[in-house]
């Protein structure tokens, strides 16, 4: 039987069918990346316990978002990597319904609405040894930041919110937040997506796993997902396959389960109303 959308999902797809007609009017491409390309090839739409979309962009695509996201007014709107906000805490760019509050659990709450993450697909090399060293360079970093970001998180290890804690006393002008977001986000433009063999999301959740063979993304190719078709992977098959290995099977029960840090949601309600 068909997955009934939760009312967060049914916002989340309202924001991807705005974005998507967004991409095409402006002959940008993207790919529907990790969980939700996953849940287009094995659901047709959600996987049914999900609660975001991840969207990737070729670097030079993602680049041009800076400056559609200039003097936005409308209900959706971009809010970029660079962003000067105190409480914009991500390495990639955000696409959010401003009709809509959704507070997240960081070092500084961020108060904001229903999103969308895009991430930039980045080069990494020729081969895969070259790209795995390239990567561990620049993995370091995003160690570093995310534990800059991170509010302490019930399960997490001690030793990790230890770490979260230690990094809440280092003030921002030593640590500056913004500026490795910027630093990590020219280390990986170094390399071209369209010109390097292996590469990949490097701010994903999957690390390593997420340097694949870029001939997988290929020409942006539509699939269904629940009442619309989204752009993926024109192999995508392989794509999942080189991240998640058996793709087709469920996860038990117990992992069925949302991994965000959630602290407040309004679906009615604008996060611009104070």
């Amino acid at each position: 039987m068909k997955h009934v959308l939760t009312p967060l999902q049914a916002k989340l797809l309202e924001l991807l069918k705005w974005f998507d007609g967004f991409c095409t009017e402006n002959n940008l491409r993207y790919y529907a990346i990790g969980g939700t390309m996953l849940g287009a090839m094995r659901h047709q739409g959600f996987i049914p316990w999900d609660d975001d979309i991840d969207v990737g962009m070729p670097r030079r695509d993602f680049e041009k978002l800076k400056e559609f996201s200039k003097n936005q007014n409308g209900r959706f709107r971009f809010e970029t990597y660079d962003s000067e906000s105190d409480d914009y805490c991500y390495a990639f760019d955000k696409l959010y319904d401003t009709t809509t509050t959704l507070i997240e659990h960081k070092r500084i709450d961020v108060v904001r609405g229903v999103y969308i993450d895009i991430f930039p697909l980045d080069g990494i090399g020729n081969t895969k040894d070259e790209g795995f060293d390239n990567y561990n360079r620049f993995k370091k970093l995003n160690q570093l930041f995310e534990t800059s970001v991170n509010g302490v998180r019930r399960g997490r290890s001690l030793y990790k919110n230890a770490a979260v804690v230690l990094f809440k006393m280092i003030p921002n002008f030593i640590l500056n937040q913004r500026a490795l977001r910027i630093k990590m986000n020219a280390i990986c433009s170094k390399y071209d997506f369209d010109e390097c063999k292996y590469g990949g999301n490097f701010f994903g959740a999957y690390w390593e796993k997420e340097i694949v063979e870029l001939s997988l993304f290929g020409k942006p190719t539509y699939y269904q997902f629940e009442d619309m078709m989204i752009a993926g992977p024109e192999n995508a098959d392989g794509y999942l396959t080189s991240i998640y290995n058996n793709w087709h099977k469920l996860p038990p029960i117990e992992k069925q389960v949302s991994h965000h840090e959630f602290t407040y949601l309004d679906l009615n309600k604008s996060y611009l109303i104070n």
